[in-house]
């Protein structure tokens, strides 16, 4: 992947993943009305899970993270975000198509949220995420299972 590693995420890992989660944001939340300095980090701290979180590292620099997290009736995909600097490469598609490709993701169904008017969205839709519902701030997909034909 262009030099990019994945690693198993740590807790010592929470800060600066806390912190890029506000970069990443900062712009759809603004335009959604509901950036907030403090609340942005604290939701990530709440639901960070190292366990089941992947960092992106190149030359040892992080820029990116993703989570799948068990959940009843498959798994959840979020913390999915990339540093601006390195956005738009396709390293989002090659990060998807990797985890989706996995033989113990391959057959759940995926459940994710994603922030109004973010262009991500378009991202979840070419892989086979479908629009759930939606309310004023988030728009809920979902990707049902792929069983390979025999």
């Amino acid at each position: 992947m262009d030099g990019i590693i994945l690693r198993q995420a740590v807790l010592a890992d929470t800060e600066q993943l806390a912190e890029l989660r506000a970069l990443v944001l900062r712009d759809d939340l603004t335009r959604l009305g509901r950036y907030d300095e403090i609340r942005v980090r604290e939701r990530f701290r709440n639901t960070f899970h190292p366990e089941h979180t992947r960092i992106l590292e190149r030359e040892g620099v992080l820029i990116g993270c993703v989570a799948l997290k068990p959940i009843e009736g498959g798994l959840l995909l979020e913390h999915f975000y990339i540093h601006p600097e390195h956005q738009g490469r396709t390293l989002g598609t090659k990060v998807l198509n990797l985890l989706l490709e996995q033989e113990d993701v391959r057959h759940k169904r995926i459940t994710l949220n994603v922030l109004q008017g973010s262009p991500a969205q378009r991202l979840y839709e070419r892989f086979g995420f479908i629009v759930d519902h939606e309310d004023a701030v988030d728009v809920f997909m979902t990707r049902e299972n792929r069983m390979i034909n025999s």
